[in-house]
């Protein structure tokens, strides 16, 4: 009796593959790295004449379906899908890149520090970004943005204050694990300051899951500002973005224009599945790793 050989196909290989992790990786790099240079290129693409102003209205015509002039169509007020859709990655990237850089600059020294200090300094910075991750990121955010206005910077701190606390915890809790290991120990008894022992010693050791909690919140960070331009607080109406085309799309669908929100969707979806593969894709590594 002959044994038939089940062949799988390369999708199916990919996802029982033992080497997922590092598969997942390079699929999000590449979707992430493709977005970035679509922010990076949408400039040159506009003063090169290949794509429209996002800002500029057209005079013909006017809620086009895609076609060949017009590769994602129009929108009802004349303005050009496709190259709104291409701006629209450079103001997330943007805003992302800010609100991540910010939640890593305070949430990273201040885990550290509390981490390695313990004692009441430790209890009242605990209690602060435990009630400060206790709060829905979305409700704080559109809060945040209520008080600080509109503005490419101003919701990007909107949305770094509620991912603080994700790289404070993290950091602390690895801080306060390892501050009593033998090599730290042997420097603070060779004369280390405080200040070289945090920077030299521990920082270097709980800063390898931070590029995780990065990417993640990235992907977490493009939704919620998508949101806040849904309702009118993100980024001023002059600024191609999502979140606000979305909204300006939603009275037009009951009419047949679906496509002035399919490719924006699309787009956002994308760049968030790049974002959360590359993430998790990481933290499989890191975990095998340390295993």
């Amino acid at each position: 009796m002959t044994s038939t050989k089940v062949s799988l196909s390369p999708f199916f290989r990919l996802f029982f593959s033992p080497k997922l992790s590092t598969k997942l990786t390079i699929i999000g790099l590449i979707i992430t790295s493709l977005f970035l240079i679509i922010a990076l290129g949408a400039p040159l693409f506009q003063s090169w004449g290949l794509i429209q102003d996002p800002t500029e209205f057209l005079d013909n015509p006017i809620k086009s379906p895609p076609g060949i002039q017009y590769l994602f169509g129009t929108t009802l007020e004349g303005y050009d899908v496709f190259s709104r859709t291409l701006f629209g990655t450079q103001a997330a990237l943007k805003v992302v890149f800010f609100a991540t850089t910010i939640s890593v600059t305070i949430g990273v020294p201040i885990g550290l520090i509390s981490g390695y200090l313990g004692g009441r300094v430790d209890r009242i910075l605990l209690f602060i970004m435990d009630t400060i991750y206790t709060l829905p990121g979305l409700l704080l955010s559109v809060t945040l943005a209520f008080v600080v206005g509109r503005g490419v910077f101003n919701a990007a701190l909107a949305l770094s204050i509620s991912y603080i606390p994700q790289y404070y915890r993290v950091v602390r809790n690895h801080t306060a694990s390892i501050k009593t290991e033998l090599f730290v120990e042997a420097a603070k008894a060779m004369g280390a300051t405080p200040v070289r022992v945090l920077s030299k010693y521990l920082f270097l050791n709980v800063i390898q899951s931070v590029p995780v909690i990065l990417t993640l919140n990235a992907a977490d960070a493009i939704l919620v500002l998508s949101g806040l331009g849904f309702l009118g607080l993100g980024l001023p109406d002059e600024i191609p973005e999502w979140g606000h085309d979305l909204r300006l799309a939603l009275p037009t669908l009951p009419t047949g224009i679906w496509w002035t929100a399919l490719f924006p969707g699309l787009a956002m979806t994308f760049l968030v599945v790049g974002l959360s593969l590359l993430g998790e894709g990481l933290s499989e590594i890191l975990n095998r790793k340390s295993n």
